[in-house]
């Protein structure tokens, strides 16, 4: 016992002494700041669950990716040291642990706090066993004529190999005994819930919605699948594999590029388990097999109350359901950005040429960038349009105008990443379509993912005078996600955003390599020294005794180089506010190393996902925007784009919303040394919701603005 207290302390210890935060670590910090909003008790039981479904889908990916990650160390023997200095091994157990405490924190509350509200909103989930005689009859029919059909048990022994099971699917396990050479032997089948029918049953009862859970329902009926067949057991489980691959591809993609991704594509269906959720008390023997052909051990195994549920992301149903709508949250109309034409449906072509816009959402409207795109498609005098593309929705307005425009006979080029995790397969498919449209598309910069967001619209006027119009984004081109992020983006005309845009097309799409942009920070060339050397002017300040000060919003913040900048002018005396939404990997207040700096995190409604660079500069700002987090990824192995804002009025917008994030005391939370995080006090201020306050922005809020 003394034995195994001394390595926990030692591996404490390790953890405490370095400069750096786990990302890891950080990151399942991040969604206790999630499951976090289910407990807000002023929230609708509808809303609450959403987010617990949020904690959920979150941790399948997490899982799936930096778990998986972890394992590609592991399993090919390559050596590899956490920003904690803690080693692969004794990191894998540590990061398991912390990800068992923390399904078991989302279970508890699931059960103690958030199913008892059930039944007083109207619904409930009720077990198969419980269900009425006539409700059985109902479920039992549902069974024999949806889902028996569909099922299939595949067996394992010595005449069937181990079948593939699926990622993030519920599966049963499915104990028999059979007679072997005058002996009792075990034997072992599994079985796929389809992914394609819906996660609960749905029963009205006296005004009551019942849900019945599907795999209930087949755990009591699945004794038609094994007719005439002793069943020990019936073990219900799900898996999370290495969805982790690598893109390696040369510079010159060869024609088999999209064949070699869709390869990939089916590596994360099959790759190794790296984690194995069960409900109840599992049966041994199945534990002990499984343990063996996965080549897993007891801390990749979670063990799931018998009450509870298995998948929580299940629960979208009813949060969705269309019985619930008027309960659930009802976000406010956007409003028009500050310097928008007050005219009801203004020429964009006309209004673009003598302002900049600036487009904060979901407070502001896609619809202006959507319009814009749709209206180039078909107007005559537009030659071109060129795009980046990292996710699309669905149905998307985005490419359903690029293939238009290509019919119409412009030219098109699109550079559509296939690489954008999760959103491959919709993206190879958008790509494709449009290829076959006419379009140029580009799938990809080699072994580089295109995270930039830039679209570029030529349009030559009836006096033969040429305009090049220009959006410029921290966000996706997607109308769905638009009205549920924060994003930034910048629309204008003007010649200095053109052509550093023009050129960087020419870069991505060719082989063009210019020496300078005028506004623009690109990476993977130089954004990380540009930024360091933005942080190192700062710290130069502060040690000539000129104002200084550093406000930086983000999404991740990982880059050790970065990192160790904002120490070092943290030492220099420069005053640093970050707000940074989900991991980060910089220590705050530390003494003598980062005292002067400060971490919060913005999590509620909206997700946050702008990014803005704010640089004191002695009293001249400089104020960057754009798509980039300060991540190694970001800086190495993704093609980014930071602009910076030249005009007054857009730097004291882009301030304004920094301000207005450090002004929050509803949904911030202040990070401590030790990586934790704490909501922040309000201390007998009234309530500051930047979820609704940017809804009330006016111009002279704006002009007042000051961050130092």
């Amino acid at each position: 016992m003394e034995a195994v207290t001394s390595v926990h302390d030692r591996i404490a210890s390790t953890i405490e002494e370095s400069r750096y935060i786990s990302r890891d670590l950080s990151w399942l910090q991040f969604n206790y700041r999630v499951l976090d909003q289910a407990k807000h008790t002023e929230r609708s039981i509808f809303d609450r669950l959403k987010f617990l479904c949020i904690t959920a889908s979150n941790l399948d990916e997490f899982c799936t990716i930096r778990l998986g990650s972890l394992y590609n160390y592991l399993d090919y023997g390559k050596e590899r040291f956490d920003y904690s200095g803690l080693r692969e091994e004794p990191f894998r157990r540590l990061l398991l642990n912390a990800i068992r405490n923390f399904v078991q924190d989302q279970n508890e509350y699931y059960l103690l706090k958030l199913k008892p509200l059930f039944q007083e909103n109207g619904f409930c989930i009720r077990a198969y066993a419980d269900l009425s005689v006539e409700h059985t009859a109902l479920a039992n029919h549902y069974f024999s004529r949806t889902i028996f059909p569909m099922l299939t048990p595949m067996a394992f022994d010595s005449y069937h190999a181990f079948p593939i099971l699926k990622n993030n699917r519920l599966l049963f396990g499915v104990v028999t005994k059979v007679a072997h050479d005058g002996q009792q032997q075990n034997r072992i089948s599994f079985i796929q819930i389809p992914s394609n029918i819906p996660r609960f049953f749905e029963i009205q009862e006296n005004g009551m919605l019942v849900f019945v859970p599907v795999e209930d329902i087949v755990r009591h009926n699945i004794h038609n699948l094994f007719r005439n067949v002793d069943i020990q057991s019936v073990n219900l489980f799900r898996i999370n594999r290495n969805g982790d691959f690598a893109l390696d591809e040369s510079d010159d993609i060869e024609s088999n590029f999209l064949e070699d991704l869709k390869q990939k594509l089916k590596t994360r269906r099959t790759g190794r388990v790296v984690r194995m959720e069960v409900q109840g008390t599992p049966d041994p023997w199945m534990i002990r097999l499984l343990k063996i052909q996965w080549d897993i051990d007891d801390h990749n195994i979670f063990h799931i109350p018998q009450q509870s549920l298995l998948d929580f992301g299940g629960l979208n149903q009813v949060v969705g359901h269309k019985e619930f709508k008027a309960r659930r949250t009802r976000f406010p109309d956007p409003i028009k950005p500050l310097n928008y034409p007050d005219e009801e449906s203004p020429d964009l072509f006309e209004v673009l040429k003598h302002r900049d816009i600036l487009l904060h959402h979901p407070y502001n409207s896609m619809d202006p960038v959507l319009e814009l795109l749709e209206k180039a498609a078909d107007d005559p005098l537009v030659l071109s349009i060129k795009i980046t593309i990292y996710r699309v929705a669905k149905e998307s307005r985005v490419t359903n105008a690029l293939y238009r425009a290509a019919e119409n006979g412009k030219h098109v080029a699109v550079l559509f990443e296939v690489k954008a995790r999760f959103d491959e397969e919709n993206n190879l498919r958008e790509a494709q379509r449009l290829q076959k449209a006419g379009c140029f598309v580009i799938y990809g910069v080699g072994s580089l993912k295109t995270h930039t967001k830039l679209l570029l619209i030529v349009r030559k006027e009836p006096d033969d005078k040429v305009y090049r119009y220009v959006h410029l984004a921290s966000g996706n081109y997607n109308e769905t996600t638009a009205r549920l992020y924060t994003d930034i983006g910048l629309l204008t005309t003007k010649e200095i955003y053109a052509h550093d845009v023009s050129e960087f097309f020419n870069v991505i799409t060719g082989h063009s390599q210019p020496s300078a942009y005028r506004n623009l920070i690109t990476s993977p060339r130089d954004m990380r020294i540009q930024l360091c050397n933005l942080v190192k002017r700062e710290a130069e300040n502060a040690r000539n005794g000129l104002p200084s000060g550093i406000v930086i919003k983000m999404n991740s913040l990982q880059d050790k180089e970065f990192i160790d900048e904002l120490y070092a002018a943290s030492q220099a005396g420069v005053p640093i506010k970050l707000i940074v939404r989900g991991m980060c990997c910089l220590r705050p207040g530390r003494t003598g190393l980062s005292e002067n700096i400060e971490v919060i995190s913005i999590v509620g409604e909206y997700l946050e996902h702008s990014r803005i660079y704010y640089f004191h500069n002695a009293g001249q700002p400089k104020v960057y925007i754009g798509s980039a987090d300060a991540m190694v990824r970001s800086f190495d192995r993704r093609i980014e784009s930071l602009f910076m804002l030249d005009e007054e009025i857009l730097k004291k917008q882009a301030m304004n919303i920094l301000r207005f994030n450090l002004m929050d005391n509803v949904n911030a939370y202040v990070m401590k040394e030790d990586g934790t995080y704490a909501l922040k006090e309000s201390n007998g201020e009234p309530p500051f919701n930047v979820h609704k306050q940017f809804y009330t922005v006016s111009k002279e809020t704006v002009l007042n603005v000051s961050l130092f």
